[in-house]
């Protein structure tokens, strides 16, 4: 039987599908045409009410277009929207983000024409070696995190962190760097709590990577900020390793202390720049990214003018803008929202900032 994959959202869900990929090749045929599968399956993201609508119009589409496809949603989506999902798409199976060793048993059941709902979250995560490698070769370090940001339904898919044993994740990326990878993600719901939960942090797991033998350089995926704290001198130093690529990720979302306390973010903008401060200190190449949310409920225009005098201050060389949109089953889609047509003109505004910043900037690290 062949499978067809089709995967959306973040770098998780891309090493997810490799991680798919190795546990079904040997008793599975893979396809790049949808129409020559038997199997499809689907790796979902719900981080943005948008890309929500996009993969529930196209999940739709393939269900008109291939109404005897065996379909299986996985993914974050499957987790946020659980009933929404079934009652859409009553016929396909649902797994979740922690379903993904055991998709071999999973896809055996569906060929047989079980429908599958597995949506436990576990405890633990399974050690495993994906065996299919491409170029830039994403690697999860751990899933789920410790915030409890009042935004958001990631934490209601992934959880708490589940992190990787260092021993476990040294094997993948030695492994990816002897078949070819040149570029290694080291990817997360948030790195900034890798090893939080096993006792070690990212900067530990950091020293063992970078002593591996290859031609291949590391990158390392968002990191929250207030978690880097007690580690920021150990990761600033290892960060000056040739093999870790000069680029972190850090959102601070918005410019002002009181819409992040509404946020539940954990930080304050003084703390974010200082971090940032360090590490253009200490490293002077490093490429900067943050993520910014415009419009957030509680978010005034003095709010918002604090954030847009951030963006002019730190001068990071990656701004990603999002507008506000609630997410299901969050506090704040019970917040009085503010008007779509607010939202859209902060967001241009933000845009037109960063743009004239960019304009003065080097281009950044890849």
């Amino acid at each position: 039987m062949k499978i067809y994959f089709e995967t959306y959202g973040c770098a998780a869900n891309q090493a997810d599908e490799l991680t798919m990929r190795s546990l079904l090749k040997n008793d599975f045929e893979f396809t790049e045409k949808i129409e020559d599968a038997d199997i499809v399956i689907m790796l979902t993201c719900g981080v943005k009410g948008s890309t929500e609508n996009k993969i529930l119009a196209r999940i739709e589409e393939i269900s008109k277009k291939f109404p005897n496809k065996k379909v299986i949603l996985a993914g974050c989506l499957t987790k946020i929207i659980p009933k929404k999902l079934q009652k859409m798409f009553p016929k396909y199976s649902l797994i979740g983000p922690d379903q993904v060793s055991d998709i071999l048993e999973i896809a055996k059941k569906v060929a047989k024409g079980e429908r599958i709902i597995e949506l436990k979250s576990k405890t633990k995560l399974k050690c495993m070696l994906p065996t299919v490698v491409k170029e830039v070769q994403p690697i999860v370090i751990s899933s789920g995190c410790l915030n409890a940001c009042s935004y958001c339904a990631t934490k209601l898919a992934k959880g708490t962190v589940k992190s990787y044993p260092i021993d476990c994740i040294v094997n993948a990326v030695k492994y990816a760097a002897e078949h070819g990878a040149k570029k290694i993600l080291l990817t997360a719901t948030d790195t900034s709590v890798y090893g939080f939960d096993i006792g070690t942090n990212l900067a530990e797991l950091l020293k063992e990577v970078v002593k591996i033998k290859g031609d291949f350089k590391i990158r390392v995926g968002m990191m929250n900020p207030q978690h880097i704290k007690p580690f920021l001198n150990e990761l600033v130093e290892v960060y000056k390793n040739p093999k870790i690529i000069k680029f972190v990720h850090i959102p601070v979302q918005a410019g002002s202390n009181r819409v992040l306390k509404d946020m539940r973010r954990g930080y304050t903008v003084e703390e974010f720049k200082e971090i940032v401060k360090k590490f253009r200190k200490e490293i002077p190449n490093i490429t900067i990214s943050t993520d910014i949310i415009c419009g957030f409920p509680t978010e005034t225009e003095e709010d918002f003018e604090k954030t847009i005098e951030l963006v002019k201050e730190i001068k990071p060389e990656v701004v990603n803008i999002s507008k506000f949109y609630p997410r299901p089953n969050t506090e704040a889609k019970k917040m009085k929202q503010l008007p779509t047509s607010v939202i859209k003109e902060r967001s241009r505004k933000l845009s037109e900032v960063y743009q004239k910043i960019k304009k003065h900037l080097i281009t950044p690290t890849s």
